[in-house]
C-alpha cells in the first residue's frame, strides 16, 4: 500500500487499500466458471489463497437461476453435468432454475470453492510487476492470470428497427419472460428463431388471442439425433469466428432447431408458420415494404445476447471485427486471460472442457517465474 499524500492526510482521506494478490481470478460461477474453479483445486490450488471465484449474483445457479417459471427441467436442452459430480433423480416437472440452481448450490459445498457473491466486477485493468489488477465492489485483486466465464445472460440483444419507440403495446426480452399466462388474450408477436423463441411462441399461444412468428431468416429444423460429429462441426464453425476476432455466433446459430413431438405439433397447427423481418413498427404493430401489417398488443424479443465482457474494456483485447481473437481458450493479446463459456465453449459440454484446457494452460503460465518490478 502506498502512504497517503499531504493532501490526503490533511483531509482526513484514507488511503486506498491495497489488492489482495492471488495467482488466478476466476469471474463469473455459471457452469463455465464452476468447472475451471473445479481444475484449479485438482491441481492443487486453494480457493482464497491460490485464487478466487467472483461472482456477481446474489445465489448458485448461474444465469439459470433468472430462468422463466414455465421452463422446467424437462424442457431444458442438453444439459451436461459438472465434472465429477452428477445431477441425478432431479423432478422433469420442476422449473429448471430450482434444480440447476440446487446442484449448483450442493457443487461449490462439495468441492469447497468459496464464491463470493455478490460481486460485481467493474474492470479489469493492467497493474503491477506484469499482474493484472480486478477492481470490483469488494476490493481489488492482483492476479497472475483471469479466467473470464462471465457468459451472456446480462446483455440482452435489442434489435433496432423504425417506429419502434412509438408502439404503443408492450415490448419485452426473453431475459424477463414471465410466462405464457402473462399473454392471455393478446396478440403477440415473437421475434426470434433460435430455442428460446420456439419454445415462448408454443407456450403462448393456447393462452393468446393471436401470435405470429417472425425471424431474420428461415428457421432450420433437425430431424434425427444429435450426433457427437455433428456437434464438433458445429463448434469448429464457430470457432472459426473467434479465431478471425469475430463476434462469435451462438452453437444452436449453426446447428439448427432439433425436432421432437411438440414442434411437429406445432408446424402441423400452423403455431410456427414463420414470416420475414418486418420493415418497420408502427403504434399499432408492424408493417412490411410489401404491405402487409399485423396488428399486437406486445412484441416479444427472443433475439439473443451477447457477450458480457465489457469489464475487459482497458485490456484492449476487441479486433477490428468487433470480437476478442482467441487462441482456444485464451486471448490471443493477452496471454494471461481465458475466455471460457464463450463463442465455441457457451454450451453446457463445452464449457465444462474448455474450464479444464484453460486451467492446463493457466498452469503453465504459473509454472514460469513471475515478473518482478
Amino acid at each position: 500500500m502506498r502512504p497517503g499524500t499531504a493532501s490526503e492526510v490533511a483531509s482526513g482521506a484514507a488511503a486506498p487499500e491495497a489488492a489482495s494478490e492471488v495467482d488466478v481470478v476466476v469471474i463469473g460461477a455459471g457452469q463455465a466458471g464452476l468447472s475451471a474453479a473445479y481444475h484449479l483445486r485438482r491441481t492443487g490450488l486453494a480457493p482464497d489463497r491460490d485464487f478466487v471465484v467472483l461472482d456477481h449474483a446474489p445465489r448458485p445457479g448461474g444465469a439459470w437461476q433468472f430462468r422463466w417459471p414455465s421452463l422446467t427441467y424437462g424442457k431444458v436442452h442438453g444439459m451436461h453435468a459438472l465434472p465429477g459430480m452428477e445431477l441425478t433423480d432431479a423432478d422433469p416437472a420442476r422449473p429448471s432454475s430450482e434444480v440447476i440452481g440446487a446442484y449448483f448450490a450442493a457443487y461449490e459445498d462439495r468441492f469447497d470453492l468459496r464464491v463470493r457473491r455478490p460481486v460485481e466486477v467493474h474492470k479489469v485493468r493492467e497493474g503491477d510487476a506484469g499482474r493484472l489488477l480486478v477492481e470490483t465492489s469488494a476490493g481489488s485483486w492482483s492476479t497472475r492470470a483471469l479466467i473470464n466465464a462471465t457468459g451472456t445472460w446480462d446483455r440482452p440483444f435489442w434489435p433496432r428497427y423504425p417506429g419502434q419507440e412509438t408502439f404503443r403495446g408492450r415490448q419485452l426480452h426473453t431475459a424477463v419472460y414471465p410466462g405464457p399466462e402473462a399473454f392471455a388474450g393478446r396478440r403477440v408477436i415473437v421475434v426470434g428463431g433460435g430455442a428460446s423463441g420456439t419454445q415462448h411462441l408454443m407456450e403462448i399461444a393456447p393462452y393468446a388471442a393471436e401470435t405470429t412468428w417472425v425471424t431474420r431468416r428461415p428457421p432450420v429444423f433437425r430431424e434425427g439425433p444429435f450426433t457427437e460429429d455433428w456437434g464438433r462441426s458445429a463448434v469448429a464453425m464457430v470457432e472459426e469466428r473467434v479465431r478471425q476476432g469475430l463476434p462469435p455466433r451462438s452453437v444452436v446459430s449453426v446447428t439448427g432447431l432439433p425436432v421432437n413431438d411438440a414442434i411437429r405439433q406445432a408446424r402441423a397447427s400452423g403455431v410456427l408458420d414463420r414470416l420475414p423481418m418486418f420493415d418497420r413498427i408502427t403504434p399499432t404493430g408492424v408493417e412490411w415494404d410489401d404491405g402487409r401489417r399485423v396488428d399486437a398488443d406486445v412484441i416479444l424479443w427472443a433475439t439473443g445476447f451477447r457477450a458480457a465482457i465489457d469489464h475487459l474494456a482497458p485490456l484492449r483485447l476487441r479486433e477490428p471485427g468487433g470480437g476478442i481473437r482467441m487462441e482456444g481458450t485464451r486471448a490471443a493479446a493477452d496471454p494471461r486471460v481465458h475466455l471460457v463459456g464463450y463463442g465455441p465453449s457457451a454450451s453446457t459440454i463445452g464449457a465444462n472442457r474448455a474450464g479444464r484446457a484453460a486451467v492446463r494452460d493457466i498452469h503453465r503460465l504459473l509454472a514460469q517465474a513471475p515478473v518482478t518490478a
